[in-house]
């Protein structure tokens, strides 16, 4: 049985990109990995905290990201907090390095996943969120709560 390439499985979001930012544009990159971070990755043994992108001249580098050690890897095990470069197209690389350039612009990873066999990063251009953008989205996600409680004890 052949396996679709377009198969998409998320491994995770970065939940805390979405609170702190507001995001205006995605872009799929696939990530250069070596040795057994895919592994790893696959069991989910890794952690956004506090990563960025930055953009050079000619490639998009991830900063930041943690990939534990694989638990079966050997003494060719990977470093977990090393810098890794993503993989996109120039004219892309262009487009973002000039937005970033702008004021309040910033490049962070939004979610990783896999498409087929391949480990892809979602990079999304970030605006930040003022202090009040975040206590109106907090209360808004407080009164929808209590609103689903108060709708699901009316059906009972």
């Amino acid at each position: 049985m052949k396996q679709d390439k377009s198969a998409f499985k998320p491994l995770q979001k970065n939940r805390k990109a979405y609170f702190n930012y507001e995001v205006v544009e995605d872009l799929e990159c696939g990530i250069a990995l070596v040795g057994t971070e895919v592994k790893s990755l696959r069991d989910g043994k890794f952690s956004f905290a506090d990563s960025y992108v930055t953009v050079t001249e000619h490639a998009l580098t991830l900063i930041g990201l943690t990939i534990q050690p694989y638990t079966h890897g050997n003494i060719n095990n990977h470093e977990p907090t090393r810098n890794r470069r993503l993989l996109a197209h120039k004219s892309e690389i262009k487009r973002l390095k000039r937005k970033v350039e702008e004021k309040g612009f910033t490049l962070v990873p939004t979610s990783i996943y896999l498409r087929g066999n391949l480990v892809k990063v979602q990079v999304s251009l970030c605006r930040g969120k003022q202090l009040h953008d975040k206590r109106a989205v907090v209360k808004e996600r407080d009164l929808n709560r209590d609103m689903r409680r108060e709708l699901k004890q009316l059906q009972y």
